[in-house]
């Protein structure tokens, strides 16, 4: 598992293309949770890096907290609007960790407060999650034609090319990997 600032650190490039789409949707994602019967939840959520972590957080009592306080397993999905994912595209997945430091709290209400200009300082927060991220994946459009690749971000190996399956030119599509540290192209 990763804090936020450690992801960086491993796959600088996954992390930039989150943060592109993730400030392109005004700060939108779409969380994945199970529920209490075991079936899967999307819930949209605004995470937050602040201090070098991403922070899951809401209005108390809703579905997709008390999802995470009974199973701390999630994915976010940066929110995709184009199906040719022109922009890109990316995701993390991992577990949460519920944060009761009231001094944290208070610094994460005052960049809440900062950046969106919602006004919950000095609350005590029901739950506050800090993600420890276990994988990511992203995709970036570059050019003509559809491309993969395997290999390290420091040298990558092997590649193919194709056409869209209409027949009309695909774009050059980078699928990035980052999972338990090892971030690769695919």
């Amino acid at each position: 598992m990763a804090t936020w600032g450690e992801f960086v650190a491993q796959a600088p490039r996954v992390s930039e293309i989150f943060v592109r789409r993730h400030a392109a949707t005004g700060g939108l994602c779409l969380l994945g949770t199970l529920r209490s019967d075991g079936y899967p939840r999307i819930s949209p959520i605004e995470p937050r890096i602040v201090e070098e972590h991403m922070w899951i957080s809401g209005m108390p009592n809703t579905f997709k907290l008390l999802d995470l306080g009974r199973d701390p397993r999630f994915t976010l999905h940066t929110a995709t609007v184009d199906p040719r994912v022109n922009d890109g595209d990316a995701k993390v997945w991992g577990e949460v960790r519920d944060i009761q430091d009231a001094e944290l709290q208070r610094r994460y209400a005052d960049v809440l407060y900062a950046e969106a200009g919602i006004d919950i300082r000095g609350r005590r927060f029901d739950h506050l999650y800090a993600a420890d991220l276990h994988g990511a994946a992203s995709v970036e459009v570059i050019a003509a034609t559809w491309t993969s690749r395997s290999g390290s971000p420091a040298s990558p190996n092997g590649s193919s090319a194709s056409t869209d399956p209409r027949g009309a030119p695909a774009n050059v599509c980078m699928i990035r990997c980052w999972d338990h540290g090892i971030c690769r192209l695919m």
